[in-house]
């Protein structure tokens, strides 16, 4: 902790005072997703090889910046990848991690945060549900062992040197006060060795009557620095506090992916080594964005967009569709096969079958809910906004809190049956899903959070494309075990467990015979599939169906192709 923890820092000099060379600097993650510290550290260290380990739960095209400018040699992470306009590989992490230039351990979203969780109490560990029968269970920090109570898994506790992090307000004694969701939680800044920098929107005399909103004490304060959007381009959540919500910057985010892919050298010199203050990068930013970020904040902001992309009603359906229809037919039909009261999907096309799935199961009786990792229970999409870490959302959900309550007790708890909806860019004939590596072939992106639902949910659907490549024999990395895997749902046909095989059970129906069709669906499998006993005939997929889909992702950002 520093001398003098109220002091009013510049950005430039709260980094300069408490970041050090060989650090392990953890970027803290709530619905913020960024923060102006982790600009000022890629600004003063780019190019100095300092040899940060970083921790930081999803990299997102930012994190790129880490590797671009030779930060860093060794990443602890649940999520390597793009997040919009869609969630892809990045062609950074992918040099990065198979050239050996930087070490990486991958984690669950749950594990992550339990292993910050295990230091910030002072614990040797954490018992967690997640990773058994799956690849990661091979991290040295996680053991299983056999224990009076029966066998459990473990995680070692996860110790940054300092944590940087943005909150919404900070009092001039140092206190910082948050709104949830939290995603990963405040753990890395209880756990942090040396303290927190924490980035603020305003620092205001007293956070009077705010006590509950303090999850940051001073005494863990580092440096506060008033940082008006230092969430940018993240957004924030800041109800019934003294500074204005604004919502996140996409386009900025997906400038910064096009970089990624191209000269990403020159676009950290104008973004990240250019400006030399926050004042100055919100400059280059400019007021009018600014101010349309603040409108974003509006959760009926999304009309505009509706208006902008209306949706093509003639269009053919894609064969991302076609999976995606008949995988919220799936859903629904799981969630009263189960009881389910929640649904928590992946993220992409999986995320919109299942907010159609959950919609249709609604309107049959079903009280069932969506859930999902950030720490949001009982959310409700809004048109033309395909994302599942929505903020206009936020302000009627339910419940907000975070993914160690949603992962780690509403799915898998005793009190809650959850059913998931997964996508991967492969799974075999166990129900084994690999969204991480393939072996002797690219990197992909990771767990995220698919390893805890895949763990711990009473069932999981899968949707995909049949193709050979996807659908294969065994998948050479398990990113999330197969066991809760009920279905696999694709555009040519969907195969459920039965006496614990997945097997063909179900085929659309078509101008083809049903013997054709169902070949068709086998021979997109990478091993000598079984079938059922009855093959069901699916009923096509309807306009309705496709533009149920299609009125949350009118772009067809995941919708399209295939």
């Amino acid at each position: 902790m520093s001398d003098h923890p109220t002091e009013e820092l510049d950005l430039a000099q709260a980094i300069e005072r408490n970041v050090r060379p060989g650090d392990t600097l953890h970027v803290m993650l709530g619905h913020c997703r960024w923060t102006a510290g982790a600009r000022e550290v890629l600004r003063q260290y780019w190019r100095s090889d300092p040899g940060f380990t970083l921790v930081m739960l999803s990299l997102g095209s930012l994190g790129a910046l880490f590797f671009e400018g030779g930060l860093v040699k060794k990443v602890v992470t649940a999520y390597s990848g793009d997040s919009f306009p869609t969630y892809t590989p990045n062609p950074v992490f992918q040099r990065g991690y198979s050239s050996g230039e930087v070490e990486v351990e991958h984690w669950s979203i749950l594990t992550f945060a339990q292993r910050l969780e295990a230091a910030a109490r002072g614990l040797p560990g954490v018992v967690t549900g997640s990773l058994a029968g799956s690849s990661m269970a091979s991290n040295a920090a996680f053991t299983e062992v056999e224990s009076p109570f029966g066998r459990i898994g473990l995680v070692a506790p996860l110790v940054p040197d300092v944590t940087l992090m943005h909150g919404a307000v900070a009092d001039a004694e140092g206190n910082v006060a948050l709104s949830e969701p939290l995603l990963e939680g405040v753990w890395g800044a209880w756990a942090a060795r040396r303290g927190v920098i924490a980035t603020v929107e305003r620092i205001v005399e007293s956070l009077e009557g705010q006590g509950h909103r303090v999850r940051v004490p001073a005494h863990r304060v580092l440096a506060v620095v008033q940082a008006p959007f230092g969430a940018h381009p993240g957004g924030l959540y800041a109800p019934g506090l003294p500074v204005a919500s604004y919502g996140e910057d996409i386009p900025f985010w997906v400038d910064a992916k096009q970089a990624t892919h191209g000269d990403l050298d020159a676009w950290a010199r104008r973004w990240i080594l250019g400006p030399d203050t926050h004042g100055s990068y919100l400059d280059l930013l400019g007021a009018d964005r600014l101010a349309r970020l603040r409108a974003r904040a509006d959760p009926a902001s999304f009309r505009a967009d509706e208006e902008a992309h209306p949706i093509d009603r003639c269009e053919a359906p894609s064969p991302w569709e076609q999976a995606a229809a008949m995988a919220a037919r799936e859903v629904s039909d799981t969630v009263g096969l189960v009881g389910a009261d929640a649904v928590l999907a992946g993220a992409g096309v999986a995320n919109l079958a299942a907010w159609v799935g959950v919609s249709r199961a609604r309107e049959a009786g079903s009280t069932v809910v969506l859930i999902a990792e950030l720490g949001m229970l009982g959310y409700t999409p809004i048109p033309a906004d395909p994302y599942i870490f929505n903020q206009r959302v936020f302000p009627g959900t339910s419940m907000l809190s975070d993914a160690s309550s949603v992962l780690g007790m509403v799915v898998g708890g005793p009190a809650t049956r959850v059913v998931g909806c997964l996508g991967a860019a492969q799974v075999d004939r166990e129900g084994n899903l690999n969204s991480t590596i393939i072996p002797g072939g690219p990197f992909l992106v990771g767990s995220g959070g698919a390893n805890d639902v895949a763990s711990r949910a009473e069932a999981c659907v899968v949707v995909t494309l049949a193709r050979p490549g996807r659908l294969c024999e065994q998948v050479g990395y398990v990113t999330s075990p197969g066991r809760a895997v009920t279905s696999v749902v694709t555009d040519r046909g969907v195969l459920r467990r039965s006496d614990g095989v997945l097997r063909i059970a179900a085929v659309p129906s078509g101008p083809s015979g049903l013997d054709q069709r169902v070949r068709a669906m086998a021979g997109s499998c990478g091993w000598e599939v079984e079938t059922c006993r009855n093959i069901e005939e699916m009923e096509p997929v309807t306009l309705d169906e496709v533009l149920a889909l299609r009125r949350y992702d009118p772009e067809r950002l995941f919708l399209a192709g295939g």
